[in-house]
């Protein structure tokens, strides 16, 4: 009885001993107390979940948008065209005007119907492939975006909507709504390039450039030639575009060598494409989806003296 009694005693101590221990070593904020509260029936908010799915699935519906379509519709350059009506119903505000033309093109192919042709690529606002007359404005409203970048949050709920392609005589249509752009191509071909061998890549300061030359440069290359700038003007002029490609290469002492001939090459290739010419209504520079200014055009005519001058 009395081993027992000491023995209770010992183990009593080495308790109290190793509790002062773990006190002084652990922080109190390890210790995990445990919750004794009892856990909720999970059948108890089975109706609540379902309201609230409810009332979610509702403003969902309430916030869907439906649009009337009026769209341009030709087999080829050389076939009679006319708008077409198609419904654009339970959109998300959210959708890009691409993906809007994506599910009625969906549509149509069930019904059995051609879906509508229109170009598109990155999707990002970079290639400029998305090239649609919106409303009668090239990428439709809004500033400094592209047809891509625009989303149906844009238009009024239950308002009609018309599509139609670039219309110049340099863009000749192929199907529907997609142009052939590749006057833009031919122009560049023309003087867009160095024709010395440069070797390999020099060292970033081997050649100095002045700031203000490389942000003008950088401003002028934001070209994304989608061609907004021809759609939008009565003359159907290139001119922002041509003088955008040219001045981003004539202002840099990599371009100097071919400066007068590219200026004299490429407004040559302009005029042999059938574009007009620029009649000061900065049309073009409103609808630019990269904010061209119509300062890189008075550059271009002031080039263009230049080398007239000096070929006299």
């Amino acid at each position: 009885m009395i081993f027992v009694r000491a023995f209770s005693f010992s183990v009593q101590k080495f308790y109290a001993i190793l509790t002062s221990i773990l006190d002084t070593v652990i922080p109190f904020r390890f210790y995990i107390k445990r919750n004794d509260s009892v856990e909720p029936n999970k059948n108890d908010l089975t109706p609540k979940l379902d309201k609230d799915m409810d009332q979610l699935n509702t403003e969902n519906k309430e916030k869907t948008l439906s649009f009337t379509l009026k769209v341009w519709r030709q087999k080829g350059n050389k076939d009679n065209g006319e708008i077409a009506t198609y419904e654009a119903n339970n959109l998300s505000p959210d959708m890009s005007f691409l993906e809007m033309l994506d599910v009625v093109n969906n549509h149509l192919e069930i019904d059995g119907v051609e879906p509508i042709a229109f170009d598109s690529d990155c999707r990002e606002g970079i290639c400029g492939a998305c090239s649609l007359v919106i409303n009668g404005q090239p990428h439709g409203p809004g500033s400094g975006v592209t047809t891509c970048q625009l989303y149906m949050r844009s238009f009024e709920d239950k308002s009609t909507i018309t599509i139609e392609p670039w219309r110049a005589k340099a863009f000749p249509l192929i199907r529907d709504l997609t142009v052939d752009r590749s006057a833009f191509d031919r122009i560049i071909q023309a003087g867009g390039y160095v024709s010395v061998n440069t070797g390999s890549a020099p060292d970033a300061n081997s050649m100095l450039i002045s700031q203000d030359s490389a942000e003008d440069a950088m401003d002028a290359a934001a070209c994304i030639g989608c061609g907004a700038c021809v759609a939008s003007c009565k003359n159907a002029s290139a001119m922002l575009f041509v003088s955008a490609k040219l001045k981003h290469l004539n202002i840099l002492p990599q371009g100097q060598p071919e400066r007068k001939r590219r200026t004299t090459s490429m407004i040559a290739a302009m005029e042999k494409e059938g574009f007009g010419n620029c009649t000061n209504e900065y049309e073009c520079e409103a609808v630019c989806p990269k904010n061209i200014s119509v300062e890189h055009i008075s550059f271009l005519n002031r080039e263009f003296i230049k080398s007239k001058i000096r070929d006299n």
